[in-house]
């Protein structure tokens, strides 16, 4: 262990660096710290290519990712969410299964392939850069996984961003009280700092409501990325080694135990949000190797069509979770 360590611990703290700063500008700039993770880690992308690093920076791409989801777990409490009522609870989980199957059906149009719209649209329905990552995980990898991740990321993060801004300014139009903004805004938005940022800037009260919703979409990530290990493992032919995708990943049992554990109260307060911040910082350290691995030319090679089929995942959600307000309130 001390050899392997040794071997590692380069590469993992070149990430941690990476992900350090990224958090430094994203609390002294206003810019989302994923966002500035992944464009810091892009800078450094030789880092990923050779030297004594490229092992410690594929461990953090691809271990230090699942644990970080994993440990996301802690964020989800059934008892809590259950005081949003059964309807409002329907329609966030239905908007999430809607978007991923609108997106594996109108991805055809856009000229992709089901990898790139499973991850699109799984990182639009739920959690944005979270869940591209979690979703990337269990994808059968090829030349293009590490760009379309790459790219995933950051389209979600900056349709996130440009719904923070307009998306409140869309619910005080429409006059929403504080629970069908929050709703609006946690069901819709991608990621959860920026459901945050958007709910309290209306109301304390909507800022409650938009993460108690967002947290029903995070609640979602580990029964959808179940579901789609099983289609991978039922339809995809097995390596010519004869490995198959494992039946249920292992950082979607931490997923499941953890969440299982704080909803029965189990999980004291402070060590949930130690566990909480450790998952952030893992996720941060694992995007900033992402982009380490990183080949911007052939990023930005996805198209106009990718970006497209992200905007248009995103007017999806954002439409069908409107409708459901203006019918259900």
């Amino acid at each position: 262990m001390r050899s392997r360590a040794k071997v590692l611990f380069p590469g993992i703290a070149v990430s941690f660096i990476v992900a350090a700063t990224a958090q430094f500008l994203a609390e002294h700039y206003a810019t989302p710290a994923m966002l500035m993770a992944l464009l810091l880690g892009i800078a450094v992308s030789f880092l990923g290519e050779e030297g004594r690093t490229v092992p410690g920076v594929a461990f953090s791409a691809r271990t230090l990712l699942r644990l970080g989801v994993a440990l996301l777990g802690v964020r989800v409490s059934m008892m809590v969410l259950a005081g949003l009522g059964v309807p409002l609870i329907f329609l966030t989980a239905g908007g999430v299964v809607a978007t991923i199957f609108f997106g594996l059906w109108v991805a055809r149009f856009f000229g992709q392939e089901w990898r790139f719209a499973l991850l699109t649209a799984g990182s639009v329905a739920i959690c944005g850069a979270s869940a591209a990552m979690a979703i990337a995980a269990i994808l059968p990898r090829d030349k293009s996984s590490e760009q379309r991740l790459i790219f995933t990321v950051m389209g979600v993060t900056v349709l996130s961003t440009i719904a923070m801004i307009l998306y409140p300014i869309l619910a005080g139009s429409l006059q929403f009280d504080h629970i069908q903004a929050g709703v609006f805004l946690g069901g819709t938005i991608h990621d959860v700092a920026q459901v945050v940022g958007a709910g309290f800037s209306i109301s304390e009260e909507t800022g409650d409501t938009a993460t108690l919703v967002k947290l029903i979409r995070v609640s979602m990530l580990a029964p959808v990325v179940l579901v789609a290990s099983l289609f991978i493992r039922a339809r995809i032919e097995a390596p010519a080694e004869g490995r198959q995708p494992p039946l249920l990943p292992g950082f979607v049992i931490g997923f499941i135990a953890l969440a299982a554990l704080n909803s029965l109260a189990l999980i004291p307060p402070v060590v949930a949000d130690f566990l909480s911040a450790c998952s952030r910082w893992l996720l941060l350290i694992a995007i900033a190797a992402v982009g380490m691995k990183s080949n911007l030319k052939q990023v930005l090679s996805v198209g106009g069509a990718a970006i497209g089929l992200l905007v248009t995942e995103t007017v999806f959600i954002a439409g069908l979770i409107l409708l459901g307000i203006l019918l259900l309130t």
